[in-house]
């Protein structure tokens, strides 16, 4: 962005949630061509969200209507990332407000990803649909340092759900929660968990809890974006999703209410929904203009 060249407009969104004060906030830039990665990089910062999101041109042949389709690039305060779920529900219903629901494309770092835009009993829920997901084992001693820098003791972990590294879009390690105040109490050291997500190329922490058989409760450490936490995840909720299916925890074909943010004050709630012969993990969630 050249000095004389004017700021583009910044909105500002929470996605999971249809309260502005709730879910998680993102920036939404729907016109970035004049922008480039230090330019995005610093809006980022500025607006100190987990994430923010920029769109230009799509590229040639990633299908969608003209005009409903789009490359979409994500920023947090320290980096680019290559797939945010909650920045992608809050441009698809910035989108929706200014053009109307329906199908949207955004092509992102991670592959290409249909969101669909609907109005149900006055609010509008966006849906995305993931990129193909995988399921990977973490080393005995990288998920032990996990749990050091966690400060969590083994035994805090539910046996029923085995640690994993998941990928929906971004890579996420899912550990799961003996009980729920367990999950309430995080106070992790923030640089020794950055240094370990950063040599295994991970985007947040997903510390999950089991309510019931499909409601779960989950908080995401997100030190290697630079903040504390992340309010609702959509990118985690689909590689979760992906895991649950992958090792045999919920069924095939399953939809799973994901409560994130309480412990932030900013609850939220996400949608997982899997599909047979479906590889693509579907979350949905609604969202709402901040200011």
């Amino acid at each position: 962005m050249t000095t004389n060249a004017p700021r583009p407009e910044v909105l500002r969104y929470t996605a999971f949630s249809s309260s502005p004060d709730g879910g998680n906030p993102a920036g939404v830039v729907l016109d970035a061509s004049g922008l480039d990665d230090g330019d995005m990089l610093a809006i980022a910062a500025d607006l100190g969200y987990s994430e923010s999101a920029f769109l230009t041109a799509p590229p040639e042949g990633s299908g969608g209507q003209e005009g409903r389709a789009y490359s979409i690039r994500y920023f947090s305060p320290k980096a680019e990332v290559p797939f945010c779920g909650h920045a992608t529900v809050a441009t698809a219903i910035a989108l929706a407000e200014r053009t109307g629901p329906g199908h949207l494309v955004f092509a992102t770092r991670a592959g290409t990803v249909p969101v669909e835009v609907v109005e149900e009993e006055g609010a509008v829920r966006a849906t995305l649909t993931s990129v193909e997901p995988y399921i990977e084992e973490i080393a005995a001693a990288d998920l032990t340092e996990a749990l050091a820098a966690l400060r969590w003791p083994a035994a805090d972990l539910d046996p029923a759900f085995p640690p994993r590294i998941a990928f929906a879009g971004a890579r996420h390690l899912v550990l799961a929660a003996a009980t729920r105040a367990r999950l309430a109490d995080l106070a992790y050291d923030f640089a020794r968990l950055e240094a370990l997500m950063r040599r295994l190329d991970l985007t947040t922490v997903q510390l999950v809890w089991r309510e019931s058989a499909g409601v779960f409760h989950v908080r995401d450490p997100f030190p290697v974006g630079g903040v504390v936490e992340d309010p609702a995840t959509g990118a985690a909720a689909a590689a979760f999703g992906a895991y649950a299916r992958e090792l045999g925890l919920v069924p095939d074909d399953a939809v799973l209410t994901l409560h994130q943010g309480e412990d932030l004050g900013r609850p939220g709630e996400l949608t997982v929904t899997l599909r047979p012969g479906e590889a693509g993990v579907r979350v949905s969630g609604t969202g709402a203009r901040i200011g």
